[in-house]
């Protein structure tokens, strides 16, 4: 697969069972620091709740993941809050379940259907966005070819991530690895440019 999905913004939910209150927060994220950086802003938030337990994957082949239990019992928790994130196909997605103890243990079955319907409830009303793998590619141009390049970013959508006018032409960007093709056709006719993708010469 070249597309996936993640969530546009961050969203909350809410799930109640017995007194206890089940708060969850789901983020769209990039990476592990990112993930840090928000669990620490929500400790520090919510300091007087039991537990906060967890679950990320990030990145396309949604090998990186992370699932915690944070005191519960062992999968009670974080397994429920990943398998919801898998459930709606996400990748690049964080979310933290904050449990406020009402008094009235759930038992291990209670608790895998709190934190699953408090995962559900925020990521039910999340926006759920697409996301395409890509490559690299790199332009090298004459001068004269600076519009012919530019009908190119327009056209296949690049994310340019570098422009260097200097001694000539060069143009850096992302390319849709489900566009590769097509792009190197279109750009057969364009005998004065020469382009690079993920290292391959062309």
């Amino acid at each position: 697969m070249s597309t996936y999905y993640t969530i546009k913004e961050a969203k909350e939910g809410l799930y109640k069972e017995k007194g206890s209150k089940f708060l969850s927060f789901a983020f769209p994220v990039e990476s592990e620091e990112q993930v840090k950086e928000i669990q620490d802003n929500l400790r520090k938030e919510y300091y007087d709740a039991r537990h906060h337990c967890f679950a990320w994957v990030i990145g396309m082949d949604n090998q990186n993941w992370r699932a915690n239990d944070d005191g519960e019992p062992a999968h009670s928790a974080g397994d429920p809050i990943l398998g919801q994130i898998r459930s709606f196909e996400l990748t690049n997605t964080l979310v933290v379940v904050v449990r406020y103890f009402g008094g009235t243990k759930l038992g291990v079955g209670g608790l895998i259907q709190a934190y699953k319907a408090a995962t559900d409830d925020a990521l039910s009303k999340a926006r759920k966005v697409e996301i395409f793998e890509t490559s690299e590619l790199i332009m090298k141009f004459d001068y004269d070819m600076i519009s012919q390049a530019e009908r190119l970013i327009t056209e296949f959508e690049l994310q340019v991530k570098k422009r260097d006018f200097k001694s000539s032409c060069l143009i850096v960007s992302e390319i849709r690895k489900d566009q590769i093709s097509f792009f190197q056709e279109k750009i057969k006719d364009l005998y004065n440019m020469q382009f690079q993708i993920e290292g391959d010469d062309e």
